[in-house]
């Protein structure tokens, strides 16, 4: 359907929300009529020709076979699709028929309703049509609303029709009723002051994705197709892929049945893809409603192909609960196997931040693939993703995870930046991912990375957001640059100096991968026992602030009488917004936590007593004595205590010792096998955190500085040491790494791929243009520039 028409088409029915709606709702509920009747007026439409097949079958099992059950089955044939409708109406005969009474004109259009096949009264329900009908009779509009629906001026089926005046009204297919549905959308949120809502895609880009899929392996298509999406809206991917390999005039010509199977959680859209799957004879029950995260509804099943849109920038949170328990990941969806630095499996999180839950749709489609036990051709997937996707999260966090799962895998194919303002709702820069577990031959161990970002052509008039599109063209020069692999430097136009056309490379996968490499210090500290520091001690470090109030508050009685004050303590805290959690204010308000501080109190006013308050900058001979004091007491303290007490009288000094942490042992096998793990010499030891003592075979470790902790991303073709040797020692040199704490993340950054310096324009061409508004300042530029 072309723009023109579906322009007009949107025009006629928000002419029928004007008309007809405008003093019985506010124009931001509009919505709430108008959508359902567009689909229930397209289904009423296509069963109004064969409506004396279905009653007269309706008649036959209801009296001469006497069934005490309808047959579905009979119903569907008489009707000819996978609905019917058993009752006397249609949408036609309702409105021709209707009197001035409201109320019989309601009970008739009710009938109408509970006449429908069951999966179109979900549709109906979904809708909440049947309240939308009293509303509309009680306001006295229902027959006017049903005037405009049945006029002959409107084509709202997927067939061709001609009004009275002979004119052509071209068919709405379902990616045509998408656009309406999108745009009416539009214009209604707008009405209502709300954000558009979903991401309709367009035409061209589901166009593009259904070439870049399909056509690559158009001669080993399987005899049976299964297509997935699992963010399905209105359908329009599904419908438009089962279009494309079945075009009989296309590139693909696929002989076998092709089964459509999605997801949607908006009840609206997820009625409109229904509808639509009925009407083109699609099982309507392989279209779900809910939550794709929540509910693993196709648990066990695999597919051939999978499409989708997913939302991005869209929270999760709502939905984590059935995903991740605390932090353990519970759903087997986002549950992924990863090697360690060591090379050793662990489990890992596969889930992103709770405020963009994009990624998990791509992990969902992953998971649904086939094994290429199951499918010689295995899965082909092709995902829309905004650049979060792409670089978002640390090494080790989840999005990270995600990416090197599907790289080392090698599953990811190509991703092909597409133009920005290409969307209706978003004018952001978006992303194609394609991947596949059944790679070429060519493409194994290698991504391709495609920047179409400059390839559009501008529209004459936005739609929203969207101010260009692909020509036919573009979408054949993407997938060609795509099949062939090619690898294209961007052409610059010589009188803008700004780059034009497509661009693309072809990457080793190890390239988007790298170690993140923490670089340590040790710790030095200084150390004195004064009365200022060690009265820290009255207090725990963790509740410090509600802490500190109460005993200034209520002095010695915070010791002797807490109980009476506790409601008072909680209830400050509360106005405080400390957000103190169930555990933490049952400590604040136990007498246990403030005697056992006091101790710690008087136990290090005994430790100044004994050691006095000379200032110590060798940590390690002040703890010693600490120790040393402690013995001669017998006092058992557990290892936190005894730091708390430690950390309150201590502080990070640059010329103070370093502190050392332990003495190891390393000789014979045991110093050859760490050798062999750290792949290092002897000598090299210090620079992996292990230093000789004056006794041979005996190395010193020194507690880490956690604020002087520092981070390395090291390419993964890079070696470690050799960096480390070279970017850090030079300037660190008491520095060392731990590779115990080494990660490894995957991020891709098509800016630092397709990114082209543009030279600075030179001092005299700068001046030359800044003197032709010389004229305009009465020389005050030349006096400045110093030239006159």
């Amino acid at each position: 359907m072309n723009r023109t028409v579906h322009n007009k088409l949107v025009s006629f029915i928000w002419s029928i929300a004007d008309d007809c709606l405008r003093d019985v709702y506010v124009r931001g509920k509009y919505r709430d009529v108008i959508l359902p009747m567009v689909v229930l007026r397209r289904l009423d439409a296509l069963l109004e020709p064969t409506k004396d097949a279905v009653l007269e079958e309706l008649a036959f099992q209801r009296d001469e076979a006497k069934f005490t059950e309808w047959d579905e089955n009979g119903l569907r044939d008489a009707s000819g699709y996978v609905f019917y409708n058993t009752s006397k109406w249609t949408l036609q005969l309702l409105k021709d028929t209707a009197t001035n009474n409201q109320q019989i004109l309601q009970a008739n259009f009710e009938d109408y309703l509970n006449g429908f096949s069951p999966n179109v009264k979900e549709i109906i329900e979904k809708f909440k049509l049947k309240s939308q009908v009293r509303h509309m009779a009680a306001k006295d509009v229902l027959l006017d609303v049903l005037e405009k629906f049945t006029s002959p001026a409107i084509n709202l089926t997927p067939f061709e029709k001609t009004d009275p005046d002979g004119r052509k009204l071209p068919a709405l297919s379902n990616l045509g009723m998408g656009y309406v549905f999108e745009e009416l959308i539009r214009k209604f949120n707008e009405e209502n002051n709300e954000e558009a809502g979903e991401h309709f895609t367009p035409r061209e880009v589901i166009d593009l994705m259904t070439h870049l899929i399909f056509e690559p392996v158009a001669r080993q298509l399987p005899p049976v197709m299964t297509i997935y999406d699992p963010a399905c809206g209105s359908g329009g991917m599904l419908t438009e892929s089962q279009n494309f390999v079945k075009d009989e005039e296309g590139i693909i010509q696929a002989k076998g049945d092709v089964y459509l199977y999605g997801k949607e959680i908006n009840d609206e859209t997820y009625a409109i893809c229904k509808s639509d799957m009925m009407i083109k004879g699609n099982d309507p029950e392989n279209i779900r409603v809910g939550s794709t995260l929540s509910t693993d509804e196709f648990a066990g099943k695999t597919f051939d192909f999978m499409l989708s849109n997913p939302p991005y920038g869209k929270s999760w949170a709502s939905e984590q609960k059935y995903i991740k328990d605390g932090k353990e990941v519970i759903d087997s969806r986002f549950k992924i196997k990863l090697t360690d630095y060591w090379g050793q499996v662990e489990e890992a999180d596969a889930t992103p931040r709770s405020s963009d839950g994009q990624l998990l749709f791509l992990m969902e489609m992953v998971n649904k693939m086939k094994p290429l036990s199951q499918s010689p051709l295995g899965s082909r997937i092709a995902s829309v993703h905004n650049g979060s996707s792409l670089f978002t999260g640390d090494a080790g966090g989840g999005e990270s995870n995600i990416r090197r799962y599907l790289i080392e895998n090698d599953w990811l194919e190509a991703i092909i930046q597409l133009p920005n303002n290409l969307f209706y709702n978003t004018g952001i820069t978006t992303y194609i991912w394609l991947l596949s577990n059944h790679k070429a031959a060519s493409r194994q161990g290698k991504v391709q990375l495609i920047d179409a970002g400059l390839l559009y052509r501008k529209l004459r008039k936005n739609l929203g957001n969207k101010n260009c599109e692909f020509a036919p063209e573009h979408i054949r020069e993407i997938v060609s640059v795509y099949e062939e692999m090619q690898e294209i430097e961007r052409s610059i136009n010589p009188s803008t100096q700004e780059g034009e056309g497509i661009a693309a490379k072809v990457f080793d996968n190890a390239d988007f991968g790298y170690y993140k490499v923490s670089i340590e210090r040790p710790k030095r500290l200084k150390a004195q026992f004064t009365l200022e520091r060690i009265a820290e001690l009255r207090f725990d470090k963790s509740l410090r602030e509600p802490m500190v109030w109460a005993y200034e508050t209520y002095g010695e009685a915070v010791y002797t009488d807490l109980a009476k004050h506790e409601k008072d303590i909680l209830d400050w805290c509360e106005k405080q917004d400390l957000n103190l959690n169930a555990k933490q204010s049952k400590a604040l308000v136990s007498p246990a936590l403030w005697h056992k501080q006091l101790e710690l109190l008087a136990l290090a006013a005994e430790l100044m007593q004994a050691i006095g308050g000379s200032a110590y900058t060798d940590f390690n001979r002040f703890k010693n004595e600490v120790d040393a004091v402690l013995k001669t007491k017998k006092t058992k303290l557990s290892a936190s205590e005894k730091n708390s007490i430690l950390n309150a009288v201590s502080w990070y000094d640059a010329e103070a010792a370093k502190v050392e942490k332990a003495t190891l042992k390393l000789t014979g096998d045991k110093l050859a096998q760490l050798l062999a793990q750290l792949g290092c010499t002897e000598a090299q030891l210090p620079d992996y955190g292990y230093y000789p003592s004056d006794k041979k075979g005996e190395y010193l470790t020194y507690e880490t500085e956690s604020d002087l902790r520092d981070t390395e991303n090291v390419p993964l073709k890079e070696n470690s040491y050799r960096y480390f040797l070279r970017e850090v020692k030079p300037h660190v040199p008491e520095a060392w790494i731990n590779l115990d704490a080494t990660k490894i993340g995957y991020e891709i950054s098509f800016n630092k791929y397709f990114y082209r310096h543009k030279p600075l324009r030179s001092i005299e061409e700068v001046s030359a243009d800044i003197l032709k508004l010389e004229s305009e300042s009465d020389g005050l530029i030349r006096e400045i520039l110093s030239l006159g």
